[in-house]
């Protein structure tokens, strides 16, 4: 019975509800508060997670950029004009890379004594002194390798702080000069400036001495010279990490730090200042201790009227969820009638079936006076099925019990004999109730009566393609063929002529031509003849017109074929013999046209009520998961598939690539007379 509320007693029902929300919003301070606590300390740990995100964003960049600069290097230490005594050539060909590079403030190129003897800051053969940064150049005679050096003073000659790149020049295992780029710091900066850091953070690249290569805050300042001491300390721990410290103005900050790869200690570090990370948390805290001593005062006076709301809402929800299924239950039923689908449910244990009105029209069995589902016997339901479908209609919906889903198409009993399709999956909840198997009817009666129509047209034009091809094999062999013979005859009676009349060798020579010609003519033929219709395949069946097609195609194309048999030689039904043909005809094709094998396989397993066809060869083979309609097209796989389909066969492909490609054919023997 539906429960009816008054409008008395929902009012009555309001005024506690609006107690109880009165008197929650003070409780909710203390959640509001608490929730801000977490949000605080949420922020701070998103905090840092930004700075981790921007420290490897930063490094990447900055690592990326060096690694291209690097690499540039390498490759002008590479040019051939550092092969020759003479220098100009590299002098002009330094200063137009140097004009490309515009972080670049100039090229060296320094001995292995280390003095300069090449600055594009001076004209060549200028005196230029020794170079800069030692230690870094020593490292490239030792190593032999291009590497960075960090940061140096105020160069003599450029009279800036420069970043020295340096690459060794070697020609046949010799080092003839160590290449030396001196890089502007002012890319570093732009990097580490437009990482996105929020205001407030410092961020700081230093070289493997701990001096500064580039700072977001007072860089002009700061350049070259070391960094805080909790920066070196960092360093002299480990590549990465965190710590806190000071920055050179004095705050105290939490600070995380990597290195650079490839870069010989260079390090990037981002300090984010203490007290922004925290205040966010202690005025949380603070928020929180002060709503909930105002929210536990009121919190025992919740309990009493929440009780009581609780208690009447229970009863309306009881009877707001009784009408609710009542109302799904109606929407399930309007949406299967729109549908024109039929619906049932077989419980397999009783035999029992409860099915809709629409199931039972669907079947032409009798319905009830009953207006809803209506249930039968399961025998009931079957006799709504023509018998020759009967036994694969239940054995297919058995299958459900150990299946996600099952579907068996099926006529229904004489004399309509209409498609239908049942669609069922058992009746599962928590993997209980496995023997209810709940089924959906589809009319396809309208679908199924095409798809044979279209069958039977594909058989007709199949037909008629294999009688035009014999036409045409006949016309060329019997009408072509003969006038390529009644040419090569006289031919022949022209050179008797030519011998008896003539002694001029160019005429003989021009005949002869004309004789090899003719032949070519009759032999291509005769091969276009036997591929339009062997006469080998009417006269002596599928496996000797196969045997010797292989022989041609192997004569012709040079791969190695093996046929073999499997099982008795006997003729089968001319339209199977024909399918087989074009199927593996088709095939060797592809394995002539793309496959690039030396070898070929073809097994004929014949079988009682079946045969089965397996052609493998040995070439490149392919993806099948890649091989979409076009590329299927392209290579006749669904011209063979639909003529196997057509007599009830089946296609498979195997293939990878590398290791080549196996086609299985299945054709039904069942039932067929040979040679019918």
């Amino acid at each position: 019975m539906r429960a009816v509320v008054q409008p008395g007693s929902a009012r009555a029902a309001q005024r506690p509800l609006i107690l109880l929300i009165m008197a929650a919003a003070i409780p909710l301070v203390l959640f509001a508060g608490w929730v801000v606590f977490l949000n605080a300390r949420q922020e701070r740990t998103d905090s840092r997670l930004a700075a981790l995100e921007t420290l490897d964003r930063v490094v990447t960049r900055i690592s990326s950029d060096l690694a291209l600069q690097v690499q540039i290097a390498e490759t002008l230490a590479a040019s051939a004009s550092l092969d020759t005594s003479d220098l100009s050539s590299f002098y002009v060909e330094a200063l137009r890379v140097k004009e490309t590079r515009p972080l670049w403030e100039t090229i060296e190129l320094v001995d292995p004594k280390g003095n300069q003897v090449l600055n594009l800051l001076r004209p060549i053969g200028a005196d230029l002194g020794a170079t800069a940064d030692r230690e870094n150049f020593e490292r490239i005679l030792t190593t032999r390798k291009a590497a960075i050096g960090g940061i140096g003073p105020l160069g003599p000659i450029s009279g800036k702080r420069l970043v020295a790149l340096r690459a060794p020049v070697e020609r046949n295992g010799d080092l003839r000069f160590v290449l030396t780029v001196a890089l502007v710091p002012d890319a570093v900066s732009q990097i580490l400036k437009s990482a996105g850091a929020p205001p407030g953070w410092v961020g700081v690249v230093v070289d493997g001495k701990g001096n500064i290569v580039a700072r977001t805050v007072a860089e002009q300042f700061e350049l070259g010279r070391p960094a805080s001491a909790s920066v070196r300390e960092a360093i002299a721990q480990g590549s990465q990490g965190s710590y806190v410290g000071t920055t050179l103005e004095g705050a105290k900050v939490d600070s995380i730090y990597k290195g650079l790869p490839g870069t010989g200690g260079w390090s990037v570090h981002l300090a984010i200042p203490t007290d922004q990370l925290d205040a966010p948390v202690r005025r949380s805290a603070i928020f929180l201790a002060s709503g909930g001593a105002v929210s536990l005062a009121l919190g025992l006076a919740l309990v009493w009227f929440t009780a009581r709301d609780i208690s009447q809402r229970r009863v309306e929800q009881e009877a707001q969820a009784a009408l609710a299924l009542r109302q799904s239950e109606e929407r399930r039923r309007l949406m299967v009638d729109a549908a024109d689908l039929g619906v049932f449910s077989w419980n397999v244990p009783t035999g029992e079936v409860i099915a809709s009105q629409r199931a039972l029209d669907m079947l032409k069995i009798i319905k009830s006076a009953a207006t809803g589902d209506v249930s039968l016997p399961f025998e009931t339901l079957l006799t709504g099925i023509d018998p020759a479908d009967r036994a694969s209609f239940e054995k297919i919906l058995l299958q459900s019990r150990k299946s996600d889903a099952v579907a068996a198409e099926f006529r229904t009993a004489p004399p309509d004999g209409r498609w239908l399709r049942a669609s069922g999956r058992s009746s599962r909840i928590d993997g209980y109730n496995a023997e209810v198997i709940i089924g959906v009817l589809l009319d396809i009666d309208e679908m199924k009566r095409a798809e044979f129509d279209r069958q039977r047209l594909l058989r007709r034009l199949g037909d008629a393609e294999e009688n035009e091809r014999r036409r045409i094999s006949r016309e060329l062999h019997d009408q072509i063929g003969q006038t390529v013979t009644g040419l090569l005859l006289g031919l022949k009676n022209l050179e008797q002529s030519l011998a008896t009349t003539s002694s001029d060798p160019a005429q003989v020579d021009k005949l002869h031509w004309l004789q090899g010609l003719a032949s070519g003519i009759g032999r291509d033929i005769h091969e276009i003849a036997a591929d339009l219709r062997p006469t080998a395949l009417d006269d002596l069946g599928l496996h000797r017109a196969i045997e010797a097609f292989c022989a041609e195609w192997t004569r012709r194309f040079g791969i190695s074929t093996d046929v073999q048999l499997i099982g008795p030689a006997d003729r089968l039904p001319i339209e199977v013999e024909i399918a087989l043909y074009r199927a593996i005809q088709e095939a060797l094709n592809n394995v002539a046209k793309h496959g690039n094998a030396r070898n070929v396989s073809l097994v004929f397993d014949r079988r009682k009520d079946e045969l089965r066809v397996i052609v493998e060869d040995d070439g490149i083979g392919f993806d099948p998961s890649k091989l979409s309609g076009l590329n299927a097209s392209r290579l006749g796989l669904s011209v063979m598939e639909e003529r196997l389909a057509l007599l009830g066969g089946s296609l498979t492909v195997e293939s990878a690539p590398n290791i080549g490609t196996t086609l299985f054919m299945t054709v039904p023997l069942s039932g067929q007379d040979a040679g019918s």
